[in-house]
Order: C-alpha cells, then sequence, then structure tokens
C-alpha cells in the first residue's frame, strides 16, 4: 500500500499533523509510526503541563505566533474532548531590584506578543499568595495546565476514527527519497508514501541524516529535574510561580508548576543529559554520550554558558542549592518537601557554531518535511504548528 502521508513521530507534534491531515483532506491515507508501544512518551509525556499564553518569546517569532494560537485551540480541544484543564493562572515573581527592571521589560513585550497580563505590587502578590515573597509580580491569568498525555491519546483516536493509522513498536531503520514517494524501512516491513513528515524529537537530527539531508546542528540533550511537594504542601499556592527569567540564559529557571492531578512540582533545572532518552539519575547512554561530546558546537555553547552550566550542575548534585532557588520566592520550603519525581529530557538543537536554536526548526525536500526543532512551547502550539506544516505541503 502507498500511503498519501507518512508521519514519524507519536509525540503531540506528529499526532496534531496526523489529526489535522484527516480533518483537513477527508479521505486521505495516514499512517503515524512510533518505535514506542504508546503515544506520547518522551518529551509530551515528561513536560510540565502548562498551556502557555506566550509572555517570553520574541515579538514576531513563530514562539510567539504559534503559541498564542496554540493555546486557544489547546484549550478548545480539551473542551471538545472532556479533558481535564484548569486555566489557573501565572505569577512571574520579582525578588530583587535587577528583577523588576527586567519584569518591566517582559511587561513591554507582552503588550507586543498580545497577551493579557497585569502588574501586582508586592502588597497585591501577597494578598493572592500568602506563601510567596516577592517585590512584584506578572500575573498571566489565561495560563493554563493539562495532562498533554491525555491530549495524546484523544488525538489518536480522532486519528483512527478518521481513518488514519497509528503503527506503533515501528523503529525507522532507512528512509529513502524517489521522485514519486518515500520508503521508510522499519524492522520486517517497508513502508511507501506519497510524502513525509518527521516529528522525532530527541531523535530528529538523526532522522534527517539519515534521509539524506545535510543539516548544520545537532540535538542535545537536556535533563530536567524535578522535585514533587508532598500531599500536605499542595495548596502552598493557587497560581504557577516562576521568577523572571534572566534574558542572557536559555532556560526559564526553577518554577512551581500546580499539576492537573492537584500535586506541585518545583523545577526543572537544566544539566547536561547523559542520553536522549536516558531518565534516571545516573543513567548513562555512550553512543549518545558520545554523539554530543565529538560535537564543536556543544563546546562553544559550554563554553558561553559555562558560569550558569557549573551552578545548574552544583544544585543537581547538592539539593541544598537546588532547595536556595525555590526559597527565593517560595522560603516556606523545606529540604524534606523536594520528594522524588520523574525527571524529563528536553531536545535542544545546537547549531556547530554553538548557537542554540530557540525556535522552530524545519528542513524539507520535494517529498519530505522534517521538524528538526520544536521546543517549547510545542506541546502547547501543537495544533497551529500542524496547520503550517500542512499549508507548507501544500
Amino acid at each position: 500500500m502507498i500511503y498519501d502521508y507518512c508521519v514519524i513521530g507519536g509525540g503531540i507534534v506528529g499526532l496534531a499533523i496526523a489529526m489535522r491531515l484527516v480533518e483537513r483532506q477527508p479521505g486521505c491515507s495516514v499512517v503515524v509510526l512510533d518505535k514506542e508501544d504508546s503515544v506520547g512518551r518522551h518529551q509530551t509525556g515528561h513536560n510540565s503541563g502548562v498551556i502557555h499564553a506566550g509572555i517570553y518569546y520574541p515579538p514576531g517569532s513563530l514562539k510567539a505566533e504559534l503559541c498564542r494560537k496554540g493555546a486557544q485551540a489547546t484549550k478548545d480541544f480539551c473542551a471538545a474532548h472532556n479533558i481535564a484543564f484548569d486555566v489557573c493562572g501565572k505569577l512571574l515573581v520579582a525578588t530583587n531590584g535587577l528583577e523588576m527592571q527586567r519584569m518591566d521589560a517582559l511587561y513591554e513585550r507582552s503588550k507586543t506578543n498580545q497577551v493579557e497580563v497585569v502588574r501586582l505590587s508586592g502588597e497585591e502578590l501577597n494578598e493572592r499568595e500568602p506563601n510567596v515573597a516577592g517585590l512584584g509580580a506578572l500575573l498571566v491569568p489565561s495560563t493554563g495546565i493539562v495532562d498533554y498525555r491525555e491530549v495524546c491519546r484523544a488525538m489518536a483516536r480522532e486519528i483512527e476514527a478518521g481513518g488514519g493509522e497509528i503503527a506503533l513498536g515501528q523503529k525507522v531503520t532507512g528512509i529513502t527519497e524517489t521522485g514519486d514517494g518515500v520508503s521508510v524501512d522499519t524492522p520486517g516491513r517497508s513502508w511507501r508514501a506519497r510524502k513525509l513528515i518527521a516529528c522525532a524529537g530527541l531523535q530528529s537530527d538523526r532522522l534527517a541524516v539519515m534521509a539524506g539531508l545535510k543539516i548544520d546542528h545537532r540535538i542535545v540533550p537536556f535533563r530536567g529535574e524535578y522535585y514533587q511537594l508532598p500531599p500536605e504542601k499542595n495548596e502552598i499556592v493557587r497560581h504557577l510561580i516562576y521568577p523572571i527569567p534572566d534574558p542572557d540564559l536559555p532556560f526559564l529557571g526553577i518554577h512551581l508548576t500546580r499539576m492537573i492531578d492537584g500535586s506541585v512540582t518545583v523545577g526543572p533545572n537544566a544539566v547536561i543529559g547523559l542520553g536522549r532518552e536516558t531518565y534516571a539519575k545516573l543513567g548513562v547512554n555512550l553512543a549518545d554520550t558520545f554523539d554530543f561530546a565529538t560535537f564543536g558546537g556543544f563546546w562553544k555553547t559550554v563554553l558561553k554558558y559555562r558560569a550558569s552550566a557549573v551552578s545548574e550542575l552544583r544544585n543537581s548534585l547538592w539539593k541544598s542549592g537546588y532547595l536556595a532557588e525555590c526559597r527565593k520566592y517560595c522560603p516556606g520550603l523545606e529540604l524534606t518537601d523536594l520528594q522524588p519525581r520523574a525527571a524529563g529530557i528536553r531536545a535542544q538543537a545546537v547549531k556547530s557554531d554553538g548557537t542554540l536554536v530557540h525556535d522552530f526548526l524545519f528542513a524539507r525536500t520535494d517529498r519530505m518535511l522534517h521538524v528538526c526543532n520544536a521546543p517549547s512551547p510545542a506541546a502547547t502550539s501543537a495544533i497551529p504548528i500542524a496547520d503550517m506544516v500542512i499549508d507548507e505541503l501544500g
């Protein structure tokens, strides 16, 4: 059989693309291939579950545009499929004078990005969040929380209801493009499609190279370590509590996140992961480690952010340092409150010159489109990303 479309990757972006294909092109044949035994197993299933509003992102960037559209699309999808979500709002808390200045700049950016934001004084912050300390804060009321694994399962049902197929346990071992289609090899089978969309996340660069594309980046895994508060601390905050981000650093910093199941997590930090899909704290995948360690761009990135890298590693190894980051804005937390929780791994595209790719990155040929970098807020933005990809395919 020759499919109209083959989508590689059963994370939320791949599933959203397949779902929108069967919706927008009724009768087309679509197959989704994934090497795991269920959908949403990696980045989608290990993220913080936040429906982002889009306050942070550079005005005019794909991130800003897609996040704004995606936040509403995600809420609409959840409502239509009876998936629990909560628009609890987010507070970005400033704890010193420098952060107050950065907060002012972020407030101006929010207006450019058309995101509703309310400025709060320290007193107003304390009224809303008695357990949070700060000089002031920005309230983003439209930020929400959801379980994106539930979203993935609902998307999978929609794909199959629309006539699409989802083939699990299919690890891609070869990709060959010809004039009239693409062949995708998995153990024991070859799949044929007129067009291929690859959304392989942590393995996206390897699939691009496998398909013969010349790329100037490598996926470097960044491990985000979380803790979970004990049940008696689940009411410690009413909103999501984020720090004011340092614009010179690539990640947002440690925050308190209410989860849709009622629990509260603390994190993540950002340390180099020693495996693209190795979630255990002491786990190592030698092939993955060798892959980024022999990539010159990785060492240029480490040199550029060396102070931050040392700080993140110290806090990973020293729990008290991690706690100190949390207590800047939530001073009531104790060391015993930081209980174990599964880590996540972020696929970060790094160019050969050491530049971190912060926006979406695509590579295409006549018959293929590879989503090479889909950074946060990709889960929030998955549905408009899907529409953009389908429009690009024509």
